[in-house]
């Protein structure tokens, strides 16, 4: 290779990355760095009490796999324990909305977290640098504090309220410890440049740090942590800390146009990435005027076919069977395909009450031609931050099904589903592209659209993750600022219902990498406030 590279939506977390690249450590010690950094600099993002998975790929050692550490229920949660508290369901299908906000706020919304466990796996198997090595970086960041930006101010004050959703406003402030961080002490958030330093958190890493990771599964970390769970009334305890598992899983494979595609199998969302680019290589993508009327047209239609089958399949192989070569097969793309070259129109049907989602992502490459693509989450913040620790679990237990009996239903120890889908695209049987994002269930289309952009359109690795994007995840298509009004215009007249965003870089957040002859370019997605870092070959 001719220069490593990384790319994340957070800029003290590039340079974490890029410093250990430097340093001479390999893809998988950058990453995991860079991921304990995010925590702290984005802590309503991810951090040690979300979930994710991650995308290896180390060509010298033989290793190809996808690390999955996802969030899990807790083994005392049964099937109908909320089956009378059902009021609806956001419009992307992210999140179940339950009475009272009680599956996306507080102690109660919160699934066994993996993220500690995940990074543990990656770095001791398949790094170079010692645990408490890569930590350190964002042990003194937490100290030391980082500056609110844009993006961090502009989730943390959004109103969902009109959704059904609880704000994550309020979340902050359902603890003491996130009222004094995240508020000024006036009681009005922090605002853009205001610093944000979180001591116990340093403190908590510095113990993670001298202890291993499980001192966070079977140690004394679990120890406080189940016992703040026992005093809110919380699920998550000391059995369900210690039987916390990961899982390792072999890449599911697809193609687009001759390029082999490697992502995520189920429980996270690979498959609906592969599914829609599947339906539109039936079609000419590349001749068409990109953001015109005929091609969102297609990637609409594309997108409402992907939810329904999402909406009716997906769920933890291990308690439901996924179809999954059935939905990723050329044959079933290509009946999709005729139906929408028909004219027919996808009519997905959901319980109806939008949203942006609580994840992060990294892209990395080194001088070896190592590459990871890690995405973890919280799913969303909780609001709940065990005193004295410092950081916020995850409030997932929002994207299972209260309802019994379907495939996203709750079950005990069950892995929630993950729009995660850390993806590399291969050509001539080396990666071309390395990428991921952030956004909940917008993370697939924007990747399908991600990695269209650089084949049928020729973009830079910059210009595709910028360039204007859609999504239709229910019977609405909705749009960027930037798609033309005529385009807009034009599709209402044909009978669509089309929402504009007032965002011009909205519907997730890609941040990849593109190699082309040895050399790595990067492109962070505008949407967020991250930054891609070159490094030389030594």
């Amino acid at each position: 290779m001719k220069n490593g590279m990384i790319v994340c939506p957070q800029p003290e977390a590039a340079e974490a990355g890029a410093a250990v690249l430097e340093r001479g450590g390999n893809a998988v010690d950058a990453a995991i760095a860079c991921a304990f950094m995010q925590g702290v600099v984005d802590p309503l993002m991810s951090g040690i009490g979300g979930f994710g998975s991650m995308q290896l790929y180390m060509p010298g050692r033989g290793v190809h796999q996808i690390v999955e550490f996802y969030a899990k229920a807790s083994l005392s949660a049964t099937p109908d324990m909320w089956v009378d508290k059902l009021l609806g369901q956001s419009r992307d299908g992210f999140a179940f909305l339950l009475e009272g906000g009680i599956s996306e706020f507080g102690h109660l919304a919160v699934c066994t977290p993996g993220s500690v466990k995940g990074y543990d796996y990656a770095l001791s198997r398949f790094g170079t640098m010692d645990w408490a090595d890569v930590i350190a970086p964002a042990i003194a960041q937490a100290r030391s504090g980082v500056l609110v930006r844009p993006h961090m101010h502009w989730f943390w004050s959004q109103d969902q309220k009109g959704s059904g959703q609880v704000n994550t406003a309020d979340k902050l402030r359902y603890s003491e410890t996130g009222k004094s961080l995240y508020f000024r002490p006036d009681g009005s958030l922090k605002r853009v440049g205001d610093l944000l330093a979180n001591p116990d958190m340093a403190n908590t890493l510095e113990r993670l740090a001298k202890g291993g990771a499980e001192l966070f599964y079977k140690g004394e970390l679990a120890e406080e942590i189940a016992a703040d769970f026992a005093a809110h009334g919380g699920l998550i305890s000391r059995q369900d800390l210690a039987a916390y598992e990961l899982s390792v899983a072999e890449p599911i494979w697809g193609s687009y146009r001759g390029h082999r595609i490697s992502t995520s199998p189920p429980p996270a969302s690979g498959m609906l990435m592969l599914q829609i680019l599947n339906m539109l290589e039936n079609f000419e993508i590349g001749g068409l005027s990109h953001g015109g009327t005929e091609h969102v047209r297609l990637l609409a239609e594309a997108m409402k076919r992907m939810t329904i089958d999402k909406d009716q399949h997906m769920g933890d192989p291990a308690y439901v069977d996924v179809p999954v070569e059935r939905l990723i097969s050329k044959e079933h793309a290509a009946a999709h395909a005729d139906s929408i070259r028909r004219g027919e129109r996808a009519d997905v049907k959901r319980l109806e009450r939008s949203s942006s989602r609580e994840t992060t992502h990294i892209s990395v490459v080194d001088s070896q031609g190592n590459a990871v693509a890690l995405t973890h989450t919280l799913g969303s913040p909780s609001g709940a931050i065990t005193p004295g620790l410092g950081f916020i679990y995850n409030g997932t237990m929002s994207r299972f099904d209260p309802r019994p009996g379907r495939a996203g239903s709750i079950a005990p120890g069950k892995r929630r589903s993950s729009s995660a889908a850390p993806t590399i695209v291969f050509k001539d049987d080396k990666p071309f592209i390395v990428m991921g994002a952030p956004g909940g269930s917008y993370i697939a289309p924007a990747m399908a659209q991600g990695i269209m952009n650089v084949v049928d359109f020729g973009m830079s690795m910059l210009e595709a993750v910028a360039a204007p994007r859609i999504v239709a995840v229910s019977n609405s298509i909705d749009i960027s600022n930037r798609i033309r009004r005529s385009v807009s215009a034009e599709l209402s007249a044909m009978g669509y219902d089309i929402k504009r965003s007032a965002q011009s870089y909205p519907f997730a957040a890609l941040h990849g990498i593109r190699i082309d002859d040895g050399r790595c370019s990067g492109g962070a997605d505008p949407q967020r406030d991250g930054m891609a870092i070159s490094v030389p070959v030594a």
